[in-house]
């Protein structure tokens, strides 16, 4: 597609393989019709119906939805006459001074030209370009992945929603991560206060999903990450140590390890319950088994295991048997990578049918395991990020670095597709929203790779689609915005949950700080220190060494505000202009920047009471802040942070975060007296 399309106003994503121009424009009739059979599938119109709906959103104009050849459209849907000759989801699209065609090689083909066909209308209205595209997709599978069990668990409305912006630029997979949120039978105890999904949650979206061409794929935790089912009366002893399952809840410990004990067999059966009851309500024949990060595997009650036959032979023995349980019941088990990876053993010993999941999230990541995994004959599907965990406004360099780099990989590696991830880690206090710009990013370059090389055009593109931006800079302000990010979310949890509640040092919390910073960032000393087991250092001293860790970071908050003042002055004048179409984004993105600001001013003032930065001077920086209306500020935001909450997700784990906001408030509130 040329580059003069996106300069007259209009852009199309993923960006098609080939694009005619032709001169002109079609005007839609006033009263139109779309005609589309039944024959690829569509038994409820949902195509046509999209069309006819964004035709009354942008024109005003009511359009009729037919089938048959004696209700001819001037939208027409079908299907290629060779269907053989392309592969699926690949369509043409032309639109003419007597009408519009789109033809498909299948079902998700229609559905792909169509969304062309959608995103043209919403930005060109009733007089759309004449043009020919011939469009097909790089990667079989188009996944996003979402975490839906970290803290936040969506209303069914909102999941909708996405569905449909996922339809919209073409994706034709979702999985939705589960490890307690879900409302199994018997198990209450795990999922009691978790506004958990139940089982006509899913069926109804399963349906909804497949009407708009996407796969819901089922994937629940049977391995690791079983926090809150290990701390339960009833499965704790499962668990490698269940002696630790009275300990207070942590966000970062919820993180780290909960690996079932395998050399208990009450653990496959635990295992098989989980699959056997979840996947009855799924029409797709995958599941994922997740078996990511099983840290505790071989270091507590299967440690005599481990010491006969090894941690690898262990995992790779169990997770095959969980395949092979699929297989007998015609499922195609999917599965993390990471533990396979890290024993390259672990290859040799998978069963054929297993798609391993590479998730590799350095926004510099090389292809050194796509690569490994590539020359071991077994199936894959790279993974990125949308880099928005623990942070409030998202991290949209380092999407597009991940995503991008990933695409590349795959493609040269063979990857049967690309499953773009969205994690919810330390209580989702990451807005779904906020995960639009790598969702879309990770749109393109599932797509049609590389064909947007430049991060700032793609940028551009995504502001003036889908945030209806017309000057093309939204995202681009808030991508600035977010590099005034100098104390996140993640950093404020670290210094509470250093406090391991009984006035002395939560060890492992500590030993998590190094990975708060890129290596090339921290600082060399510190580091030392944190290794030092010569003495467990006290609580302030822990707390003085994380802010000695974060001091460069930290220090840029005397500067920042005016940033993410001028940035929220200009999203919003921008969401003025733009419509009723993003008013929820624009509250969204005001609401993140101000509590990043918060933020920001909380971690200068922590910093000062250790004696790391000294008292904030006054002029352009931030002054030190009265603790009490630094407290009351925070309060404030809160609130209008839980009604943003409220508007796309269940209460679920919302009471936690005001917890976290609060006892720091009360802090505050101490200190000052």
């Amino acid at each position: 597609m040329s580059d003069q399309a996106t300069l007259k106003g209009w852009t199309i994503i993923p960006k098609p393989q080939t694009v005619q121009h032709k001169a002109g424009v079609s005007l839609l009739p006033m009263c139109g019709r779309v005609n589309e059979p039944r024959a690829f599938g569509d038994e409820r119109q949902v195509l046509a119906t999209q069309l006819a709906d964004d035709i009354r959103a942008v024109t005003g104009l009511e359009w009729d939805i037919a089938t048959g050849d004696r209700w001819p459209g001037f939208i027409t849907l079908t299907t290629l006459d060779d269907l053989h000759a392309r592969p699926s989801g690949a369509y043409t699209l032309d639109i003419t001074k007597d009408g519009v065609t789109v033809r498909g090689a299948d079902f998700e083909g229609v559905r792909n030209g169509v969304q062309t066909l959608r995103q043209l209308i919403r930005q060109c209205g009733a007089a759309l370009p004449r043009l020919h595209i011939e469009d097909q997709p790089a990667f079989e599978t188009r996944g996003y992945y979402l975490d839906v069990t970290r803290g936040r668990v969506p209303t069914l409305d909102w999941l909708k929603t996405w569905a449909d912006k996922l339809c919209l630029y073409k994706y034709n997979q979702l999985q939705l991560y589960v490890e307690h949120t879900f409302a199994f039978d018997g198990m209450s105890e795990t999922w009691r206060g978790s506004s958990p999904l139940t089982p006509r949650d899913i069926l109804e979206f399963d349906d909804y999903c497949a009407e708009r061409g996407l796969e819901l794929v089922p994937s629940v935790s049977t391995f690791g990450h079983l926090y809150m089912a290990l701390r339960t009366q009833s499965l704790r002893d499962l668990g490698e140590f269940p002696e630790t399952a009275d300990e207070p809840f942590g966000f970062i410990d919820r993180m780290r390890h909960h690996t079932l004990n395998i050399s208990d067999d009450r653990a496959f059966d635990l295992s098989c319950r989980l699959i056997d009851d979840y996947l009855q309500l799924f029409r797709s024949d995958k599941f994922n088994i997740c078996a990511d990060e099983t840290f505790d595997l071989g270091k507590g009650r299967s440690k005599p295991l481990a010491g006969r036959i090894g941690v690898a032979a262990m995992y790779a023995d169990y997770v095959t048997r969980l395949c092979r349980h699929l297989e007998t019941q015609g499922k195609k088990p999917m599965m993390w990578g990471d533990i396979t990876l890290e024993h390259p053993e672990i290859l040799k010993r998978l069963p054929e049918t297993v798609t391993l999941l590479n998730w590799q999230y350095d926004p510099q990541v090389t292809d050194e395991k796509i690569r490994t995994v590539a020359r071991s004959g077994a199936t894959q599907i790279v993974c990125p990020a949308v880099w928005c965990w623990n942070a409030l406004l998202p991290r949209i360099d380092d999407a597009w670095n991940n995503i991008t780099r990933m695409a590349r990989y795959g493609t040269q590696y063979g990857a049967q597709g690309m499953l773009v991830t969205d994690w919810g880690d330390l209580g989702h206090v990451n807005d779904p929203r906020m995960a639009i710009p790598g969702m879309i990013i990770g749109a393109q370059e599932a797509w049609n790779p590389g064909r947007i090389p430049d991060e700032a055009d793609m940028l551009r593109r995504i502001s003036r689609l889908e945030y209806r931006d017309a000057s093309g800079e939204l995202l681009d302000i808030l991508t600035h915005a977010s590099h005034a990010a100098s104390f996140e979310w993640n950093h404020l949890i670290t210094w509470l949950e250093l406090d391991d509640g009984r006035g002395g040092v939560n060890t492992g919390v500590l030993q998590t700080i190094p990975g708060l910073l890129p290596e090339d960032e921290r600082p060399d000393d510190v580091v030392r220190a944190l290794q030092d087991g010569s003495r467990a250092p006290s609580l302030a001293e822990s707390r003085r060494m994380l802010f000695r860790y974060l001091k460069h970071h930290v220090t840029l908050g005397e500067t920042a505000d005016h940033l993410l003042q001028t940035s929220a002055r200009r999203i919003s004048a921008i969401a003025a202009t733009s419509g009723p179409w993003t008013n929820g984004d624009a509250a969204a993105f005001r609401v993140a920047i101000e509590g990043q600001r918060l933020l920001n001013r909380v971690g200068l003032r922590l910093a000062s009471e250790t004696g790391v930065i000294g008292t904030v001077q006054s002029g352009e920086a931030i002054q030190h802040d009265d603790a009490v209306n630094l407290a009351e500020a925070l309060e404030i935001w809160m609130e209008a942070y839980a009604a943003q909450w409220r508007t796309l997700s269940r209460d679920s784990e919302l009471r936690r975060l005001q917890d976290t906001v609060w006892e720091l408030t009360d802090y505050l509130r101490f200190q000052s007296v």
